[in-house]
């Protein structure tokens, strides 16, 4: 079963906020609300997907609360949608300049609301799967790192060199910590299915990177009878 998408209503405006909480619940996302920005303060904002809020309440109002959350760095990319009444360009300046990711102006249809609402959590998630696949070209363990993409190494910010089979067995095994490779598995991987390898050139490979990888050589291990694996340090 699918999640729900969960988003926080944030508005003094009791009745609004039922409305609001109706026509986004028949959208299929799951909501709660906050009658006033200290109230939302005192939840896990991280848990929302998208934190829809009034601009015009009492104590602490909307600009400040989107600065608040903008402020926190596990928050830094949640989607905020800011609603008010005020439409003078100097206030819609100054919301996208707090850092919220839209703005709509009171009164507004909710079939409005919701297709803004829907735009900004596609950007979201397209950012965010940007954001995965560039993390994917980079495989790290404390001071080694794997750049995938330009087929580096370094330890310890120094560049190491590694034949292109080796470099392909470091990445295997790197970017499955903790899991054994059977020589067979690593020959389907790195090499192609036409070229005869026996298994005592896999053993050479796993040697060579052994030395050339130092204080991180001893974290290739053999599994006698199975294979090889990059372990954590214990």
């Amino acid at each position: 079963m699918v999640e729900k998408e969960r988003i926080l209503v944030v508005d003094d405006e009791r009745t609004l906020c039922e409305v609001l909480k109706l026509n986004l619940e028949l959208e299929g996302y799951s909501i709660d609300i906050a009658y006033s920005a200290e109230e939302a303060l005192k939840k896990d904002l991280s848990a929302y997907s998208l934190i829809l809020l009034d601009v015009m309440m009492e104590e602490m109002n909307g600009f400040e609360l989107t600065s608040v959350i903008r402020s926190d760095l596990k928050l830094k990319d949640t989607p905020i949608v800011l609603c008010t009444a005020k439409d003078n360009e100097s206030d819609v300046v100054k919301g996208f300049t707090c850092g919220a990711d839209d703005y709509i102006k009171k009164p507004f249809s909710m079939k409005e609301l919701v297709l803004r609402v829907k735009s900004v959590l596609r950007r979201s998630q397209a950012k965010r799967a940007v954001r995965e696949d560039q993390s994917i070209n980079c495989v790290r363990y404390k001071t080694l790192e794997l750049d995938l993409e330009k087929k580096e190494c370094k330890i310890d910010n120094v560049d190491i060199s590694f034949t292109k089979k080796e470099f392909e067995i470091l990445k295997l095994l790197l970017s499955n910590i903790d899991k054994v490779f059977s020589r067979d598995e690593i020959l389907d991987v790195v090499w192609e299915d036409d070229v005869y390898v026996v298994d005592r050139t896999i053993d050479v490979n796993i040697n060579r990177l052994r030395k050339k990888l130092g204080k991180y050589g001893s974290n290739i291990v053999t599994k006698q009878g199975y294979g090889y694996g990059f372990k954590k340090d214990k």
